[in-house]
């Protein structure tokens, strides 16, 4: 066999292309479609197909096409009303934290979309909202008692290793 240094097919760094480019070098080459199957370890349909497209609209007919992918199922500007919901109801009057659940029950009374929670996370990631948030208060929390409690003198505890508040 021959070397293939075949400048006519351009440099790429994605490994699909580089053997379709390899497939239609061989084919060049005069090498049958069973060969360049076997060579490339890859079906004869493939090579087939990738020798089929090459003649038909040349090395451009070999580029890997980019799927888009399935369409969101929230419009750009109901993300951007989800997004408002989420920073203006992230702390609750009542005490307490919005929530996956709470986030995801938004989105189907108000948009009439289902998803996940693990989806609903990936939502927020993907509106750039961190989901680190501090510790809620309690609603019954008292700053006074608390005050009150950090006045207790601390003394160490040598057996328990540990430290105890002491009256």
């Amino acid at each position: 066999m021959k070397s293939h240094s075949n400048t006519k097919f351009p440099y790429t760094s994605n490994a699909s292309l580089k053997v379709r480019y390899m497939a239609a070098s061989l084919f060049d080459d005069g090498i049958s479609r069973s060969k360049i199957a076997m060579t490339l370890n890859v079906s004869r349909r493939l090579v087939n197909e990738w020798v089929t497209m090459y003649l038909s609209g040349g090395i451009d007919a070999l580029a890997i096409k980019i799927s888009p992918g399935r369409p969101p199922k929230l419009s750009i500007q109901e993300k951007g009303l989800l997004k408002d919901f989420v920073i203006n109801n992230g702390a609750k009057a009542e005490g307490g934290r919005l929530v996956g659940e709470d986030i995801l029950r938004y989105i189907e009374d108000n948009f009439n979309v289902t998803y996940g929670l693990r989806n609903v996370y990936r939502l927020m990631a993907e509106l750039n909202l961190s989901w680190i948030t501090s510790r809620s208060k309690h609603p019954n929390q008292s700053e006074e008692t608390q005050e009150t409690y950090k006045k207790f003198p601390v003394q160490y505890d040598h057996q328990n290793t540990r430290a105890c508040k002491t009256k």
